[in-house]
């Protein structure tokens, strides 16, 4: 069997007792970032194997998980924040095992767009979630499609990309298109910055940005 364990986005506190249970009984743990999992794993005194699982080797050992899997044992799958994959890993493994009958459960908890989408003050009855834009081939295209979208759009960024995106953004939405940019979810210095595109993206434009991003845009009025 195979779970599906969100982890925290930033407070350590936002870990669900039934995850823990989980990760307690399972006989592998899989991980984004080994180092970065066992910070939550020490906390809550989980002890078990625990392995590598990332964007750069899961078509390498999707199929070798499958066959344990197959076989008996009970893996859970984490990444470093978040539902693993909401922008994450985690599509290969679960296909591969539905494809095989094996049963995989997704534990409710953490995500970053759902408290970002709630508190951004944007309609919420109706939304797109858009995660990372494309870096380069693609994007323009996508940027075009995405100024006719109606509904309010979600996006994740860098810290780094944040600037520049809102840039693209009031080119090809409107300057005055409301929006809400979420950093820090969760933790000491969490921030909403509302506004239209235009009045956040100067006051990012004039502050060294750091933290995990979210980005909620109204759609086409």
């Amino acid at each position: 069997m195979l779970y599906i364990i969100p982890t925290p986005i930033g407070n350590l506190a936002d870990f669900t007792f039934r995850a823990v249970e989980v990760l307690k009984s399972v006989d592998l743990i899989l991980a984004e970032d080994t180092r970065t999992s066992s910070v939550l794993l020490n906390h809550y005194q989980i002890q078990k194997p625990i392995s590598p699982y990332h964007q750069h080797n899961e078509h390498k050992i999707v199929a070798h998980l499958t066959d344990q899997l197959a076989a008996g044992k009970t893996i859970a799958l984490l990444t470093d924040a978040g539902t693993p994959g909401i922008s994450d890993p985690a599509f290969l493994l679960v296909r591969a095992c539905v494809k095989n009958n094996i049963r995989v459960e997704c534990l409710p908890g953490a995500t970053a767009f759902v408290p970002a989408l709630v508190n951004s003050g944007l309609p919420i009855n109706s939304f797109c979630f858009e995660g990372f834009l494309p870096l380069k081939k693609g994007r323009q295209t996508m940027m075009k499609k995405l100024a006719e979208e109606e509904r309010t759009m979600v996006f994740y960024e860098s810290p780094m990309r944040l600037v520049k995106t809102l840039n693209e953004f009031i080119q090809y939405f409107g300057a005055e298109r409301q929006c809400c940019v979420s950093r820090e979810l969760t933790k000491k210095f969490e921030e909403n910055k509302r506004g239209n595109l235009q009045e956040v993206h100067d006051y990012f434009n004039d502050k060294q940005v750091k933290g995990e991003i979210v980005i909620v845009v109204e759609g086409k009025p």
